[in-house]
């Protein structure tokens, strides 16, 4: 099992007391990780020793930061199980998914101008584009939007009340062209079975896209293993800076792609009537990009990487088999998706009788404890689950059963302060 002691020293912000000088109880990382001392002073020493533009310039700060950039790329791929040049850098996964929809939507249009029918990213009116109502609105907005610009259909999988996808194949056909589909659900916790979709998705040789920003920084995942197509995560939920994505893509398809955005850095050649553009990755990395958050983002890799994904992984499960334990002898509270721990990660949701998400959130702040309330993004979920909002905690590494202990006293506290326990429990 992890030190979490050992594990929070690392971590600056967890030395800070909160309210009337209580321990912060962070269990908001499906919204945003903490960061650790190295991943502040990669960033530091980036802009103190090596700022400059990376592939521009021949002088020796350019070289510099230019092999910290792509140095970071390289331990990304190693990361993830994937080559260094189908590693994108983007701001974070919403523009990794956009990049991918604007991307399709210039092929559409592209095509349409075209008597030739060969581009496999070209959407037409009968297309179908099938996602699942779990997804993130990252993850449904962009195909809304792809859906209306190019005339095609959008389908989607339905959500059991038990906050399991409702996998049907028989919803992917001929027509189906695009699947897209969050690995772990960042409400529910809900890991999907994306190798099992994926087979059934290349029956019909439709592209899989996953959504895997709940799923990367808390166990070890495989691109190529995995059977997607495109892969798309944010950094700062890695322990990473904010402002820095990632979009994994097979390298045969990424070469098909047209870019989404233009402008410098991303050209091969320019004369006023037209342009060429640069192999991949740099075809999608227009403009000067993000370096000292890339840089922030290798230096939190290698800090996942020394305390293993595998004991992430194994120390997240037990946390959260002790927290759906402890959260469910509280009476009238009401876990929102899967009550075990079955393909399910450390994200927990859950209703309070009596009490209203946002404001159980706030009685729990004046003790230290950070969750996440409202409908975290998913709208159409909530509709599904039958609920209009509902209270989140999610843990990582630098949590431990004490952190859950003091969920527990807080949710009891603000039933006390709410009046909803029963007569005979109230203290």
């Amino acid at each position: 099992m992890l030190n979490v002691e050992k594990i929070k020293s690392d971590f600056p912000i967890f030395a800070r007391t909160m309210r009337d000088g209580k321990r912060l109880v962070y269990l908001d990382s499906g919204a945003t990780s903490q960061k650790p001392l190295s991943v502040l002073a990669a960033e530091r020493d980036f802009y103190e020793k090596h700022n400059a533009a990376v592939h521009r310039g021949a002088h020796q700060l350019a070289e510099e930061a230019t092999d910290l950039y792509e140095g970071a790329r390289e331990k990304v791929a190693r990361f993830i199980g994937a080559e260094s040049d189908e590693v994108i850098f983007t701001k974070n996964a919403t523009e990794s998914l956009n990049l991918l929809a604007y991307s399709w939507s210039n092929s559409s249009i592209n095509q349409s101008n075209s008597s030739e029918n060969k581009n496999p990213f070209a959407l037409k009116p009968g297309d179908e584009i099938l996602i699942s109502e779990m997804e993130h609105h990252a993850n449904l907005i962009p195909w809304q939007e792809l859906a209306n610009r190019t005339g095609a259909t959008l389908k989607w999988f339905r959500v059991t009340q038990e906050g399991r996808l409702n996998f049907d194949p028989a919803l992917i056909t001929e027509k189906t062209k695009i699947v897209a589909l969050t690995h772990q659900s960042n409400v529910l916790g809900t890991i999907n079975p994306i190798s099992e979709i994926a087979h059934e998705v290349k029956k019909y040789g439709a592209i899989f896209v996953v959504d895997a920003c709940q799923s990367i920084p808390h166990f070890a995942v495989n691109v190529k293993e995995l059977g997607a197509d495109f892969i798309a995560f944010s950094g700062h939920k890695a322990l990473g800076p904010t402002g820095v994505g990632v979009l994994w893509g097979r390298r045969e398809l990424l070469n098909a792609m047209p870019p989404f955005l233009t402008g410098g850095s991303m050209i091969e050649t320019v004369t006023m009537e037209r342009s060429t553009y640069a192999p991949v990755p740099q075809r999608f990395e227009a403009g000067v990009p993000n370096m000292a958050q890339v840089i922030g983002l290798g230096a939190a890799i290698d800090y996942l990487s020394s305390v293993g994904m595998s004991h992430i992984a194994e120390h997240e499960h037990e946390l959260t088999k002790y927290a759906l334990s402890e959260l469910q002898k509280i009476p009238g509270l009401a876990i929102v998706g899967p009550r075990d721990t079955e393909n399910r990660g450390a994200v927990l949701s859950f209703t309070v009788e009596g009490i209203h998400p946002h404001d159980l959130g706030q009685v729990l702040d004046e003790y230290g404890i950070a969750v996440r309330t409202g409908y975290h993004c998913a709208w159409p979920l909530m509709r599904a689950m039958n609920v209009v909002a509902t209270t989140r905690a999610s843990f990582y590494l630098y949590n431990n059963a004490t952190d859950v202990d003091e969920l527990v006293a807080g949710i009891t506290r603000a039933q006390e302060f709410f009046k909803t326990l029963p007569s005979g429990l109230q203290r």
